[in-house]
């Protein structure tokens, strides 16, 4: 599963939107009050003719040429690590939501109104928050306390999952069998770590030493909040940076992590309970309520015997140091204004170069979305997303759908039996549009209009006995993981179906307003993108049942290595901060899928306008005509989702950790890998978007 866009890092993560008109100041009253948005985030478009540079050569720097004004107007704001187009529709989106949420905290029309409402409430209510402290944390820091023996463990995380809602060191789910995708089996994973990859722990290079010993500051920092004296902090500190490293260093990278056959490892529980010793499997399998599990896939063998060893080894009072942080650094958003700016100060400021917390009423938004996304969410549907909108998409997925399947028909490298397989897995993509046939139900949830942790805790617990509840039951096919206001898109493998929230069906990506060159150019190659990780290098290891299986001849598959590889080392040369590239493997299944996804786009478009009877027509804008083909409006369109503003420290955080490419470099690799983008602009051979040799799969 691969979202388009992955989320920026925000102390209360989420899915965002928006509504209409609404106060400009405090949004509660009394002890909630808070202030709320001080302007009205303008709407995107999605062709913007004073967003492009015609100083730039669109043969020479294709983003620049397309985005250069609109980055030079839209600096970076102070609570943003970047700032781009998605920024802009999810900022708007989120300002739209956050009205509806308002609305439903001052005056609920339902009982679900009010349980959201409440919930965003008790977020917006800094007073109370403030009032408490640390004091939600107590029990579960008591918990930790009473630990006397670090094979106790498996006894304290049932303890902690049934209050705080965390689990430290391992966690079991349950996933789809990756090899009969209709069965829900138990899994566990890797986690442990705070820092966003392995290689912060493991890298000794000067950057990596100064962001290590800054965290061990941090912690330092947040466990004297809490009440422990400087001394003890520092030595807390110090044993949170030992485990994780040990934990980092028995981790799977990132580029492994992507290959179905190296995290799927079927184990019994007396197989597990064999290279972890020291940790009681059966009794936190009951505990937990799945008593009946008798195998699990073990995804990262490494990281489970890498706990052991912890567990093994490390002082009980060093492996409750550990405990505690994961506890705190967890629950710090939701605590207090000390620990939110410490928290903000490191993980924002310091990692990723933000300047200024977001304000109050953007984080409890989102946070409300993210945890009753789909109550809150058929709200904004109504008022957002109207049935024309549903059905216009549906007659774009369906173009796309019909070119990539002449695609496959067309490719010259593929063997007829390896297209066969290609197509009958297209056919059997089921396409997944703007929100759920049936929406979730949160009657069970508790939500207490004083007591904010609790709602975060109670969620979580909610969530995973959802998730538990599926274990042996029939997969349900029509459920979704993005909330309906998200800007963002996704491809599952094992569900083999593709996922367009409303919340991205709209400018810059789509506007029914608009001639089809700009609309292919924009919803269309999200379309055909989602379509494309299918076919990429993970995609293509699933079946048209979602099941990992060989469906190419011996020979296709060759090939089709040789084409991926083309892509990886292409991307590997592309800086993104100064001594910093891309990971060509990590990000070789979203740079496959751009490059297929323009190419399927664009081919639908010219289906389309020869229907028209307009194949090389200018566009217009505002009924005027303008100086652009449509194919160079779709190519512009294209090239404007993705202008882009990041600071330096988070390109180098989301190159190390982002499966994506950044704006920048999704825009130049995937143009100049595609011929027909070098027709459109009359380049010539040998310049930079339009090389002698390029790279193609799709």
């Amino acid at each position: 599963m691969r979202p388009f866009l992955s989320a920026p890092a925000l102390l209360l993560a989420g899915g965002v939107l928006l509504s209409q008109a609404l106060a400009q100041t405090a949004i509660l009253s009394g002890s909630d009050a808070a202030s709320g948005p001080t302007s009205v985030p303008k709407k995107p478009v999605s062709f913007d003719l004073s967003a492009i540079d015609k100083t730039a050569d669109p043969c020479t720097d294709f983003f620049q040429y397309a985005c250069g004004n609109w980055n030079k107007s839209n600096p970076i704001p102070a609570d943003q690590v970047r700032w781009g187009r998605f920024n802009e529709l999810a900022e708007r989106n989120n300002y739209l939501l956050y009205a509806d949420l308002k609305q439903a905290a001052d005056a609920p029309k339902s009982p679900l109104e009010r349980k959201y409402g409440d919930y965003f409430a008790a977020c917006m209510n800094v007073a109370r928050i403030d009032a408490l402290g640390a004091k939600p944390l107590t029990p579960t820091l008591e918990k930790i306390a009473a630990l006397q023996d670090s094979k106790q463990l498996a006894t304290l995380n049932i303890a902690l999952l049934n209050s705080f809602g965390s689990a430290d060191f391992f966690a079991v789910g349950v996933q789809q069998d990756q090899k009969d995708s209709t069965r829900q089996i138990a899994g566990t994973g890797q986690g442990g770590l705070t820092l966003p990859d392995r290689d912060y722990y493991l890298v000794d290079d000067e950057r990596s030493k100064t962001l290590r010993q800054q965290y061990v500051e941090h912690v330092t920092k947040m466990f004297v909040l809490l009440g422990d004296s400087p001394e003890k902090s520092a030595t807390e500190a110090a044993d949170v940076l030992r485990i994780e490293t040990s934990l980092a260093d028995g981790s799977m990278p990132r580029v492994d992590m992507r290959d179905p056959a190296k995290r799927y490892h079927i184990m019994t529980v007396a197989e597990l309970e064999a290279i972890s010793p020291d940790y009681d499997w059966k009794q936190y399998l009951v505990g937990i309520g799945l008593p009946q599990v008798q195998t699990l896939n073990v995804s990262s063998p490494g990281y489970v015997k890498a706990v052991n060893q912890v567990l093994a080894t490390e002082p009980t009072a060093a492996v409750k140091s550990y405990l505690r942080w994961q506890a705190l650094h967890a629950a710090a958003p939701a605590l207090s204004q000390p620990f939110v700016e410490e928290n903000f100060s490191f993980f924002n400021k310091t990692l990723n170069g933000q300047k200024e917390e977001q304000p109050r009423w953007k984080r409890c938004t989102r946070a409300t979305d993210q945890a009753l996304g789909e109550a809150v969410g058929q709200e904004w549907v109504r008022q957002n997303f109207p049935p024309d909108a549903k059905d216009n998409m549906e007659k774009l997925v369906h173009a796309l759908e019909a070119a990539l399947a002449q695609d496959i028909s067309q490719l010259p490298w593929m063997s007829p039996e390896t297209k066969v397989e290609a197509k009958q897995k297209l056919d059997a993509i089921r396409d997944k549009i703007g929100y759920p046939e049936k929406w979730r139900d949160y009657s069970t949830l508790v939500v207490k209009r004083d007591d904010y942790l609790g709602n975060v805790d109670r969620n979580a617990i909610f969530e995973r006995k959802r998730n538990f509840a599926k274990y042996g039951q029939p997969v349900d096919e029509k459920e979704w993981v993005m909330t309906p206001p998200t800007v963002n898109a996704y491809y599952s493998s094992s569900m083999n179906d593709i996922n367009f929230p409303a919340g991205i069906l709209q400018p810059p990506f789509f506007d029914n307003s608009l001639d089809p060159a700009v609309n292919f150019g924009g919803i269309g190659v999200v379309i055909g993108h989602e379509m494309t990780h299918g076919f990429d290098d993970q995609g293509s290891k699933y079946d048209k049942n979602g099941n990992v299986r060989v469906w190419w001849t011996a020979d296709d598959l060759k090939k089709f290595n040789e084409r991926t590889e083309c892509e990886a080392k292409e991307y590997d040369g592309f800086q993104v901060a100064p001594g910093q590239n891309l990971n060509g493997h990590l990000t070789l299944g979203e740079n496959t899928a751009d490059n297929g996804g323009i190419r399927i786009a664009f081919q639908a478009l010219q289906e389309t306008l020869a229907k028209q009877g307009a194949a090389a027509e200018p566009g217009y804008v505002d009924g005027k005509r303008d100086e652009f083909t449509a194919d160079q409006r779709f190519f512009i369109a294209f090239a404007q989702v993705w202008c882009q503003n990041a600071t330096e420290q988070n390109a180098r955080v989301l190159a190390k950790t982002d499966p994506h490419s950044s704006g920048e470099w999704r825009v130049k690799g995937t143009v100049q890998n595609f011929d027909e983008f070098g027709k459109a602009f009359r380049c010539k051979v040998g310049q930079p978007m339009m090389p002698e040799k390029s790279c193609r799969v799709w």
